[in-house]
């Protein structure tokens, strides 16, 4: 479908669903702002904040009961290079390496200027949040870009995370806050950075160590009388402590109808629904589109993307239905990459999808498609997984794949949430997630593959684990597949074979953090219609506009980080206008 439609086209479509006519509700009475921000996740209370800084009266609306978005839910890594705590860290960045890694990752899907634009201003961005808000950050040691080899890649990795915050700051505001994707466990402060060791609890004193210590760190702060919070608890929480006492208002259980558009193109306000009620918002200088991506919305998913596809698939806010999205091509606006989202293979479990990251990656555990065979690099990044199961699923099907793994795989690590040695619970077996038996044949015969290629397969894989070199998908080659991995398995930490049973097989498909489509706009965040002209007082950021990653996923953090980028330029150009 094509991605600029006008109004008549949309709605026939169904990939809107109304519209505000000009001039209602009444323009007098409708109160005004020099900013209006649809949505208040990482990208829009960094505008905000930013906004409301630079001397501007701001409001932000807000769909969900909640606020923080996705980015509440997440890990919350941020993916900013030459920012000051790597650089404070020792990490040997420069701009140009930067420029030149980008480059090479991106590659001519999205215009220079606009790489530029998001490597000149993420590091004054998190310098700005961290001088106007509690947000502080950890470097993410280690945590590898996702293809250190590239030019200008950095092994050490360049990405960073919040550091914890006291939620008891936000007050009774604390109850709004979006929910984490993956509850902490009872008793642990945990960052992201320690999930790698926790997984390795059990066989690594490092990982003992880091365990203990987020017992050791969860214990000081309740002692020192602090709700203790990180990841993306941290992000959401001290951006919206930072926009309180910036005294920017917050409007909650107010989604966006429309925009409102003058007789030139020019969008001058909102209409939201607010306690029932349709609501004009006048927005003197413009109006900034941060409401999430369309992950959620299974009409649009279906236009734009391949199949199979499911709603059910993805760990995004589930407000995230494309309202911002399908208003601003109701104001004319172009779209890029609709057909792409923030991939990475998920477990289709009870209750919610579960985004595999160190399972897939953790030796002793393979991939494999309808055909028993293994089809791809297990550690690769996330999103190269997925690409690669839609890219070959009309030859041999891998939509569902499976996670195949044994016993001394389930004995040594964390799987999810559950602890190493312990039992799944059963609902995962009931609903067919995940399936086990004594033999790699009956667990063939149980998931649909034929067990002697299952059987081929394995053995093969057992031949990588014991040379230490996997010569068909070069899993361990990059540095960036043993993050997630065994540092007591040698010669290979990727690499172990499977050979203790029972065995087990997980059903994998193609989950998402959210999508990565969205409004097309230029370096300075101002949204353009297809003909590249600016449409008038709109801009755009986050997963509502379309990733300056293209294709493509930089390192951990590509979504966030981005994403606050351009809300902190959208609010920059905005106090200019």
């Amino acid at each position: 479908m094509s991605a600029h439609l006008n109004r008549r086209q949309l709605l026939a479509a169904g990939l809107v669903v109304g519209s505000a006519a000009l001039g209602s509700p009444a323009q007098a009475a409708q109160p005004s702002y020099d900013v209006v921000v649809i949505g208040c996740g990482a990208a829009g209370m960094t505008a905000a904040l930013r906004a409301a800084v630079r001397g501007l009266s701001v409001l932000v609306v807000e769909k969900a009961p909640t606020f923080g978005g996705s980015a509440a839910r997440s890990g919350a890594g941020i993916w900013i290079p030459n920012n000051q705590v790597i650089l404070a860290a020792g990490v040997p960045d420069t701009p140009a390496k930067a420029a030149a890694y980008l480059a090479a990752v991106v590659g001519g899907d999205v215009p220079t200027a606009k790489q530029r634009a998001f490597l000149d201003n993420g590091p004054p961005m998190i310098s700005f949040v961290q001088a106007f808000s509690p947000l502080r950050f950890r470097y993410m040691d280690g945590y590898s870009d996702y293809y250190p080899e590239l030019p200008g890649g950095i092994a050490r990795g360049r990405s960073i995370e919040p550091d914890l915050f006291d939620g008891k700051l936000l007050g009774a505001e604390l109850a709004h806050l979006n929910p984490p994707y993956l509850p902490t466990p009872d008793g642990l402060t945990v960052f992201s950075a320690d999930y790698k060791w926790l997984n390795l609890a059990l066989v690594n004193a490092k990982g003992t160590a880091v365990a203990a210590e987020c017992v050791a760190r969860y214990t000081a702060a309740v002692l020192a009388g602090k709700t203790p919070l990180t990841m993306g608890q941290a992000l959401a929480g001290a951006l919206r402590a930072g926009l309180a006492a910036a005294g920017v208002p917050v409007w909650l259980n107010t989604p966006l109808t429309d925009l409102q558009v003058d007789t030139t193109g020019r969008v001058t306000g909102v209409v939201v629904t607010r306690d029932g009620v349709a609501t004009g918002i006048t927005a003197t200088r413009g109006v900034l589109v941060a409401a999430g991506g369309f992950e959620h919305n299974l009409a649009m998913r279906l236009a734009y993307q391949r199949q199979p596809i499911g709603v059910d698939w993805t760990v995004g806010a589930r407000e995230n239905t494309g309202d911002g999205i399908r208003a601003g091509l109701l104001a004319g606006a172009a779209t890029d990459f609709l057909d792409d989202a923030w991939w990475g293979p998920a477990i289709p479990l009870p209750g919610e999808p579960y985004f595999c990251l160190a399972e897939r990656t953790l030796p002793g555990s393979i991939l494999v498609n309808s055909a028993g065979k293994r089809f791809v690099n297990e550690a690769a990044p996330y999103s190269d997984v997925v690409h690669v199961m839609y890219d070959f699923n009309g030859v041999t099907p891998d939509i569902p794949s499976w996670l195949i793994f044994d016993q001394n795989y389930r004995n040594r690590y964390l799987f999810r949430d559950v602890a190493p040695g312990l039992p799944f619970p059963d609902s995962w077996y009931s609903s067919g997630a995940v399936v086990k038996d004594l033999t790699l044949g009956g667990l063939a015969a149980k998931i649909g593959v034929p067990g002697p290629a299952l059987a081929a397969t394995v053995a093969r894989f057992n031949g990588f684990a014991w040379t230490g070199r996997d010569t068909d998908f070069h899993r361990g080659d990059s540095a960036y597949d043993h993050y997630y991995t065994d540092p007591a398995v040698v010669p290979n930490s990727c690499l172990a074979p499977l050979w203790l049973p029972p065995f087990y097989a997980c059903k994998i498909v193609p989950g998402d953090l959210g999508t990565k489509g969205g409004l097309r706009t230029d370096p300075r965040a101002r949204v353009v219609r297809a003909d590249g002209s600016v449409i008038p007082g709109l801009y755009a950021a986050g997963n509502s506009s379309a990733a300056v990653m293209g294709h493509s996923y930089a390192g951990a953090g590509s979504t966030i980080g981005p994403a606050m980028t351009f809300g902190y330029i959208a609010a920059n150009e905005l106090a200019g206008v």
